[in-house]
């Protein structure tokens, strides 16, 4: 992966060339961060979350998303979502699964860049509520979490950041507590959602040497490899994104 200075969110958008056959259904075909749910398109498919507990379907969990959200969706973002929400379901009901804010502060990021553009801004939180609603969580929750993990961020640099183990605070008890699951002490699910809440962090704490993220990975008992691996798919894709934007917006002005 490329240092961590590279990678800044407002850089990642336009770095690949333009192919005309790269259109919105390619999108979705590599979007969600590569994800491939492990379903086929004539199953049910079930996530385990705990013993005893009978989860939702994934085509339960879409269809609550759908009655929340009633308005159409332009197609460019419905794709994208769909694809998203049921990429974070299978996640969300896995038997390891614990909600923590720096996995909502990714996925709130990942949104909000998806989401950039979109017409409405009060549909766009509309859309956020019903998505996190159809996954039983709680939409408020993700937004008061990503808030606060910027918040803490930002006032950090390279070395408090990774030293968050001999320190003490709110956030550090977050990341304490991640550091323990990780390492084994209890319920602990990595995602891509992780991965980009951990590079959020260290890009609002300006922490751009390429070391820190490494740092940063052992301290959280997480691999690094596969933060390194999942920000660059994540690079990727925003940049597909982007110029499918682009080229909708190209069309409708003409």
């Amino acid at each position: 992966m490329a240092a961590i200075s590279s990678l800044p969110f407002a850089a990642l958008r336009g770095a690949a060339e333009w192919r005309p056959s790269s259109t919105v259904a390619a999108i979705s075909g590599a979007v969600v961060l590569s994800a491939r749910s492990r379903r086929s398109s004539r199953s049910v498919v079930r996530c385990v979350a705990t013993a005893g507990d009978v989860p939702p379907t994934v085509a339960e969990t879409k269809l609550n998303f759908l009655k929340s959200y009633k308005r159409p969706i332009p197609s460019i973002y419905s794709t994208v979502l769909q694809e998203l929400l049921v990429q974070q379901h299978l996640m969300r009901y896995k038997r390891t699964y614990h909600y923590d804010p720096v996995f909502g502060l990714g996925f709130v990021t990942v949104y909000d860049q998806l989401m950039e553009g979109y017409p409405s801004n009060e549909d766009r939180d509309s859309i956020f509520r019903a998505y996190i609603t159809a996954l039983n969580e709680d939409p408020d929750q993700y937004r008061a979490d990503a808030l606060k993990m910027e918040e803490w961020a930002r006032s950090q640099n390279s070395s408090s950041l990774v030293d968050f183990s001999s320190r003490d605070g709110e956030i550090v008890a977050i990341l304490k507590d991640i550091s323990e699951r990780a390492k084994g002490k209890g319920n602990f699910s990595y995602s891509r959602f992780f991965a980009v809440g951990l590079f959020r962090l260290l890009e609002l704490a300006n922490a751009t040497e390429p070391t820190v993220l490494d740092k940063l990975c052992t301290a959280l008992n997480v691999s690094k490899r596969s933060v390194d691996r999942d920000l660059d798919v994540y690079r990727n894709i925003l940049s597909k994104l982007v110029q499918a934007k682009e080229l909708l917006k190209e069309y409708v002005d003409r």
